[in-house]
């Protein structure tokens, strides 16, 4: 019993609901944080999500049992070695799948709706897209702009162009990073494992990693540039000291920007160093630089929206 459930465990990946922590972003940004009730609806979004996610990493580990048994790591992985049972891991995942879409509705019907979207495009990414150039991407970024969509969703907050713009970016660089990681991580063994990392070439992959990754940068500065969160607490004493040079809320957002590009560039160096960048999740816990550059800007970000406002 104690070996399956380290097994079920494993298959449902919960090093992978750090992404889930996306959905706090409207939480954040629209000054609720400490708003218990707002607090409390994306405390069980999150809850309800990474219910969700388990269960589609359970359906594509049984999806791709055969090419996992090709790939260096992804063969020891419990379906994929045999410690799991297919009709076991079958079993958990409709459960889980049922009981995340039932809980969801209880959130909002809206919410219902993306996360049954969510659930669609990962059937139809395990099953199709994946096979397919580019959009196999595009699905993987697609992931995580849902998640920003779903926290802003329960809250009924709306959100700006430019931070979802900077999202996207994001998302695209990673995905685009993971798909680099992999090809220099399997070198000739790409065909047997995954289809469309033989028609991705190196170079290719390099021009989409300094397009997105400037993009993602350039998109947060532009969103510090011209929007102006809700400020949740006045901070008089503090902008009677600073200049008009740089008060204001969007001004000192701005200061952030540095933190943000140091973040890229350290994750776009990791890219390269192989089998690392193939988990985004696994760098983000285990690299002490980059989770230390997001823990920064966090504080910043919150400091500045709910301490030191004008």
């Amino acid at each position: 019993m104690a070996k399956l459930f380290i097994n079920l465990l494993k298959t449902a990946r919960p090093r992978q609901w750090v992404k889930n922590l996306s959905l706090a972003a409207a939480l954040i940004f629209s000054g609720k944080l400490f708003y218990l009730p707002s607090f409390l609806t994306i405390f069980w979004s999150i809850i309800i999500f990474s219910i969700l996610t388990s269960s589609v990493y359970f359906i594509n580990d049984i999806v791709d049992i055969s090419r996992d048994r090709l790939h260096p790591f992804k063969k020891f992985r419990p379906i994929a070695s045999g410690k799991l049972p297919v009709p076991v891991a079958l079993f958990f995942a409709s459960f889980g799948v049922l009981v995340s879409l039932y809980l969801s509705f209880n959130i909002s019907f809206f919410f219902f709706l993306v996360c049954l979207i969510y659930f669609l495009l990962q059937i139809v990414y395990s099953l199709y897209l994946k096979n397919l150039i580019v959009l196999d991407v595009l699905s993987i970024a697609a992931s995580f702009i849902l998640r920003i969509y779903a926290g802003a969703i329960a809250l009924n907050y709306h959100i700006s162009i430019w931070f979802l713009l900077c999202v996207t970016s994001l998302a695209l660089f990673m995905a685009v990073g993971k798909r680099r990681a992999e090809l220099s991580l399997l070198g000739q063994t790409t065909l047997g494992h995954r289809k469309t990392l033989s028609h991705y070439t190196a170079d290719l992959l390099d021009d989409y990693l300094a397009m997105f990754s400037a993009s993602a940068w350039m998109s947060w500065a532009l969103f510090t540039f011209f929007e102006s969160p809700p400020v949740v607490f006045d901070s008089p004493v503090l902008y009677s000291i600073l200049p008009l040079t740089i008060s204001g809320t969007n001004k000192l957002l701005m200061s952030t920007i540095p933190v943000v590009i140091y973040g890229i560039m350290r994750y776009l160096s990791i890219i390269y160093q192989g089998s690392r960048a193939e988990s985004p999740e696994r760098i983000l816990l285990s690299d002490k630089p980059l989770l230390g550059s997001v823990i920064l800007w966090g504080l910043m970000v919150t400091w500045i929206l709910y301490g030191a406002g004008s």
